[in-house]
């Protein structure tokens, strides 16, 4: 197996913290770039903080920030503010997630930035974009998934519900890394660099694409119902008489006939006129469901399950988070590793691209302020110049 990565020799400055910069950022470090996150000095990234589940680590935080060097600054200050320009001076790319304008007022701004290093690829992530009348609104996930109408479509009938993930970091954390990935590119054939600009709204709304052209053009929105789907039945989760929950999704009338015959052995429905078509079932939907209800409650889970796989037709079991940790499909493809923490290791998984060929970087997720020396160091910086930064506060 080759030991080498595709982004080994690319340098990535990031000013960043919670979740959509550092996810892309890691994305680019499994792929061998060498990431530098500035933290604050003493409490660093505020992710950090979330929680202390994991041995007393946050576990967003060790979910995002595996294979990075933390480089403890303090902004504020004009020699942090040198040490930036110094790193930035060799670096391939500047990520950013600060608040709106904080990263100009610090002169870190990326026309700032790209006039002065024209081969810099600049990447700001921010709530709402650079213009518009939401620019400056705080743009947490909760906030952008309301304002997107992704809440409006989530959750039962009786109430909305947020996604259990923060959709719109992730959302804005990928489109950031293919942005990046994408201005790589074009300044390898030219020679330029970009500047790259990501929202978590313009993100979430991309994503909501269907129920967008759904509202537009059918005059109604989707309408909000659990497992279900708003535009095919029967779909969505149902449970087996010993309380195994098993989730259909039944998408054409070749999958409704097998369906019929092999799975609820009632061949008669296949002509039935309630249920002859997909949008005649969508109309019948609380009957079919109760016919499908009433044959999963007089079987055990296996039963049906079994009855699907012959019948080939699709569907999964609803597992509780604690199931997925021990999923066999994870397991069986040797999925697991261990990464190191000051907290001792923790196990992670692998990038979910996959390379044949190419090697894994699984690396150890930093402590605040971890590789200030050596990156100062790498900088040309004396050990007593080093001192001296961190006893006047502007490093840890």
């Amino acid at each position: 197996m080759s030991q080498s990565l595709p982004l080994e020799g690319i340098t990535v400055v990031s000013c960043e913290h919670a979740v959509a910069a550092p996810l892309a950022t890691r994305h680019l470090a499994d792929q061998g770039a060498r990431v530098i996150k500035i933290e604050r000095p003493g409490a660093g990234d505020f992710a950090r903080g979330y929680d202390e589940t994991v041995n007393g680590l946050s576990s967003h935080f060790v979910w995002l920030n595996r294979n990075k060097e933390s480089l403890a600054l303090d902004l504020k200050r004009p020699e942090a503010i040198e040490i930036m320009h110094e790193l930035l001076a060799t670096a391939d790319v500047f990520v950013q997630n600060l608040a709106p304008d904080a990263a100009a007022r610090l002169g870190l701004g990326a026309a700032e930035l790209r006039e002065r290093y024209p081969k810099l690829i600049t990447c700001s992530i921010s709530g709402y974009g650079s213009s518009g009348p939401y620019r400056d609104a705080k743009a947490y996930d909760l906030l952008i998934q309301s304002e997107a109408g992704l809440v409006a479509i989530t959750g039962t009938p009786d109430a909305p519900a947020k996604t259990g993930i923060p959709t719109a970091d992730i959302g804005a954390g990928m489109y950031a890394l293919s942005g990046i990935l994408t201005a790589l590119v074009h300044r390898e054939r030219t020679g330029e660099g970009s500047e790259v600009e990501v929202s978590l709204f313009d993100s979430v709304v991309e994503w909501m694409g269907f129920p967008l052209y759904y509202t537009e053009y059918g005059g109604t929105a989707p309408a909000r119902a659990g497992t279900s789907h708003a535009s095919i039945a029967p779909y969505g989760t149902f449970r087996a008489g010993d309380g195994v929950d098993v989730v259909l999704s039944v998408q054409n009338d070749r999958e409704w006939a097998s369906f019929c015959t092999g799975v609820l052995e009632r061949p008669d429905l296949v002509g039935d006129d309630r249920f002859a078509t997909s949008s005649v079932r969508l109309t019948h939907r609380d009957e079919l469901h109760a016919l499908v209800d009433a044959v999963f409650a007089s079987h055990d889970g296996a039963e049906m399950e079994r009855r699907l796989a012959d019948a080939k037709v699709a569907f999964a079991r609803q597992r509780e988070v604690k199931d997925v940790l021990t999923t066999p499909q994870l397991t069986a493809r040797d999925r697991w590793r261990t990464v190191e923490t000051s907290a001792g290791p923790v196990r992670a998984l692998l990038p979910a691209v996959t390379v044949v060929g190419q090697a894994v970087r699984m690396d150890r997720v930093p402590d605040v302020g971890a590789d200030t020396r050596s990156i100062l160091g790498d900088l040309g910086y004396s050990s007593a110049a080093i001192d001296e930064l961190s006893g006047t506060g502007v490093l840890r």
